[in-house]
């Protein structure tokens, strides 16, 4: 059976909660329950931390062992060498997603420190860049 790891970052765990006009209604706990019905011959396994080296632990720890992982780094995704490094020390593919239009935001945020580790970046399909992330990992 096919394994893939979600990671999300910081503040991540307010989803359905913490400004809603930019990150939509919906917990992230909901949206799994339907990811994993929706690819239910893939084991999805989730995790969340607003710990820096916590994110870089899960990375070390499924990076060789996944058949890919989706990461929603937050705010990291603009600040962290160290999970950049990460991404680029491990073997298992990595597909980073961000909710919102990163680029439609504040320029700050229009910087990816980790995404050019990754298989690919998505940015503004809102909850949906999860499933999208997943069916790129599908493709050889």
């Amino acid at each position: 059976m096919m394994k893939i790891q979600i990671i999300n970052g910081p503040n991540l765990n307010l989803l359905g909660r913490r400004e809603p006009g930019i990150y939509g209604n919906q917990g992230f706990e909901e949206y799994l329950a339907e990811l994993r019905n929706i690819y239910s011959i893939i084991e999805i396994d989730y995790f969340q931390s607003n710990v820096e080296g916590e994110l870089i632990n899960k990375l070390h720890e499924v990076g060789f062992s996944y058949d890919g992982i989706v990461i929603n780094g937050g705010a990291y995704t603009h600040t962290s060498v160290a999970i950049a490094d990460a991404i680029a020390a491990i073997k298992t593919p990595v597909v980073e997603v961000h909710i919102s239009n990163i680029y439609a935001r504040e320029e700050f945020r229009h910087v990816s420190l980790t995404g050019k580790n990754c298989k690919g970046v998505l940015t503004g399909f809102g909850m949906d860049g999860y499933r999208l992330a997943i069916e790129s990992l599908l493709k050889p």
